[in-house]
C-alpha cells in the first residue's frame, strides 16, 4: 500500500501528519501486516530518493479500528522534542465519535480509575483510587444529532489504555461499532467510530503554530451525514 497524498495532512523537513485509516496498524504487531509507520517510511524513501535506511520516528498512536491524526518525525531531534511536548500536554488534541445513547449532559468531565487487562487486552474502571489504577480525565461537549446517533468531541486530560471507549461505556455510552466495551453490533468495516480529528501544537523546530484536521471517514452513513452538516467546518 502506498500513501496517498490526500492522506498527509502536514509535511515539513522535520515531521509528517498523516491521516490514519480505521483498522490500519500504526506499529507493527504479530499480525505481520504492513503498519503505517513503514507505509510513511516508503513513501519519505521514494519521494525523497533516500537510499539505505530512512529515519521514521513514531510520537504516538492509535488503536487500530479508529481513524484519524498520527505524527510522525522525520528527525530523531523533531521525535525527541516532539515527544516532550506530548508527555507536557502541550499539544491541543480533539477526538470525534458517534454514540447512540443520549449522554446524561451536554456537556461533562469524566473522571475514572482505569486498571488495563492485558491478557483481555480491555480496560476497566473504578469510581476510587487503589492499587494498579491509574486516574483518567476527559470532557467531551456533544455537537450535534442525527436521527439514532449523537456526535460528541473529546478533549482528553491523560492518555490511559482505551480511554474514551472505556469512560464513555461506563456512562452507559459505548461507542458506535466498538463491540469490546459493549456496543450491540459492529461497523460494516470492523471500525469503531472514533476519529482522531485535530490537532495543535507549535512546531518544536520553527516554533511556528501548527494546526491539523483530519477529514471524517466516510464509508459509514452517520458519519456522513454529519460531514454534511456545518458542523464538520469546526
Amino acid at each position: 500500500m502506498s500513501l496517498k497524498k490526500a492522506r498527509i495532512l502536514f509535511e515539513d523537513n522535520h515531521l509528517i501528519i498523516v491521516n490514519k485509516l480505521a483498522g490500519e496498524l500504526v506499529q507493527g504487531d504479530f499480525t505481520g501486516d504492513k503498519p503505517l509507520l513503514e507505509i510513511v517510511r516508503d513513501y519519505i524513501k521514494v519521494k525523497y530518493e533516500k537510499p539505505g535506511n530512512v529515519f521514521v520516528g513514531l510520537v504516538h498512536r492509535l488503536d487500530r479500528p479508529t481513524s484519524g491524526i498520527v505524527v510522525f518525525a522525520k528527525t530523531s531531534k523533531a521525535l525527541t522534542r516532539m515527544n516532550a511536548l506530548f508527555e507536557k500536554r502541550d499539544v491541543d488534541k480533539r477526538y470525534w465519535t458517534l454514540i447512540k445513547e443520549k449522554p446524561r449532559q451536554t456537556t461533562e468531565r469524566l473522571v475514572h480509575y482505569l486498571k488495563k487487562d492485558p491478557a483481555k487486552n480491555k480496560s476497566f474502571t473504578y469510581r476510587k483510587e487503589q492499587n494498579g489504577v491509574k486516574k483518567a480525565a476527559l470532557s467531551y461537549s456533544v455537537l450535534a444529532k442525527s436521527e439514532s446517533f449523537y456526535l460528541l468531541e473529546i478533549e482528553l486530560e491523560t492518555g490511559r489504555h482505551h480511554q474514551i471507549r472505556v469512560q464513555l461505556a461506563s456512562i452507559g455510552c459505548p461507542i458506535k461499532g466498538d463491540l469490546k466495551y459493549g456496543f450491540p453490533r459492529s461497523n460494516k468495516d470492523a471500525s469503531i467510530s472514533l476519529h482522531a480529528r485535530s490537532l495543535s501544537f507549535v512546531h518544536p523546530v520553527s516554533k511556528e503554530l501548527i494546526n491539523v484536521k483530519a477529514p471524517l471517514p466516510l464509508s459509514d452513513n452517520v458519519w456522513k451525514y454529519f460531514n454534511s452538516l456545518e458542523i464538520s467546518k469546526i
